[in-house]
């Protein structure tokens, strides 16, 4: 059943599924939008997340499409403050349509602030209650790539110090634009030093953070799901799923039509030596418990204790209510010890 969890430090409890929306302006329609949102609320979903950046896959034409239609169910349903409502700023990238003269995406004061007066009035509303970094300024390991980690980000200048970031969303939250904070695709020393930062009085403290995990992506398991114990600080989870690959449609370079992988290619994470194999193998498993795979991933993820909530996302009203029907199953000892099994012979073939 749905539960509700506490973010953070926050004092807001938000429920342990959340609807995840970067289709919403390319995949799916308005009317689509607003059908899923309408539905999420119906079973008692309150955390509703989207960023400057989508829909996705990005593009200038269609940048911001996402936060707009949420803005247009927000302001015709009204309950705004029944709503837990997350956006995201860009991390630092050469991508020249977000910022005003083809500028360049940074997370200092001048872009932070630039990116959340377009997101308040696409959204249609005062303030968010979770402003989410969206990745860092600094070079990490980024979406499956680890290449990114050692590509220097200094050629456009030095990286922005986190003090500094930290400063320019303190300014928001004192304005009443953000009431909490969050990061987003971070890794343990970044994390690490937010808190720090914010426990020495540089700004406000980081609530949760947002990054991959699933039955292929078990890495947010080593180091940083340690700080949901210690430091109050939850895992947003995306890409339950892991994009739809979990469900076994893509297996052996299968390309449904309409399928999300089939009509953009994005999904070279997924299609890594090592990962049909383990797909295979929870197919495999879920089969043998009588679960379908859509019910052994997701409730895998939302059963984590170091989840704050799984983001769900969908393109049809039918996969939104199969998500949905996965709250009815329990992960008990017995299957959390084959999935584990499982896991010792596959890994995270898919970081």
């Amino acid at each position: 059943m749905l539960d509700y969890r506490p973010l953070g430090r926050t004092g807001l409890s938000v429920s342990s599924i959340s609807l995840g929306t970067m289709t919403f302006g390319q995949q799916n329609t308005e009317a689509e939008g607003h059908a899923q949102l309408d539905r999420a609320r119906d079973v008692g979903i309150n955390l509703i997340d989207t960023a400057e950046m989508y829909s996705i896959p990005p593009r200038p034409e269609t940048q911001g499409s996402t936060e707009r239609i949420i803005g247009t169910w927000l302001k015709s349903r009204g309950g705004r403050d029944k709503v837990v409502l997350a956006t995201k700023v860009s991390g630092r990238t050469d991508n020249t349509w977000l910022r005003e003269n083809g500028a360049k995406t940074r997370l200092d004061a001048k872009n932070i602030t630039y990116a959340i007066e377009g997101s308040l009035k696409r959204l249609q509303t005062d303030y968010v209650d979770l402003y989410q970094l969206h990745w860092p300024d600094r070079a990490v390991p980024l979406f499956g790539n680890p290449a990114s980690a050692i590509t220097s980000s200094t050629g456009d200048g030095p990286e922005v110090p986190i003090e500094e970031t930290l400063g320019a969303l303190a300014d928001l939250v004192s304005a009443g634009k953000v009431r909490h904070i969050g990061l987003s695709n971070e890794t343990p020393w970044g994390l690490h030093r937010f808190l720090k930062a914010a426990d020495t009085g540089g700004g406000p403290r980081v609530a949760s953070v947002q990054n991959a995990y699933h039955l292929l992506n078990r890495e947010y398991e080593v180091g940083l799901a340690e700080f949901a114990a210690r430091e109050d600080v939850g895992l947003l989870a995306y890409s339950p799923l892991a994009q739809g690959y979990l469900t076994g449609k893509y297996l052996d370079g299968a390309r449904p039509a309409g399928a999300r992988s089939t009509l953009f290619d994005r999904g070279q994470r997924y299609q890594k030596p090592g990962v049909d194999p383990a797909i295979k193998a929870y197919l495999a498993l879920a089969a043998d418990l009588g679960l379908t795979a859509v019910q052994l991933a997701q409730a895998w993820v939302t059963s984590r204790p170091f989840v704050t909530s799984n983001i769900i996302g969908a393109t049809s009203m039918a996969q939104l209510e199969e998500t949905l029907a996965t709250l009815d199953v329990v992960i008990t000892p017995e299957i959390e010890a084959r999935v584990n099994a499982v896991f010792q012979l596959h890994g995270s073939p898919a970081p």
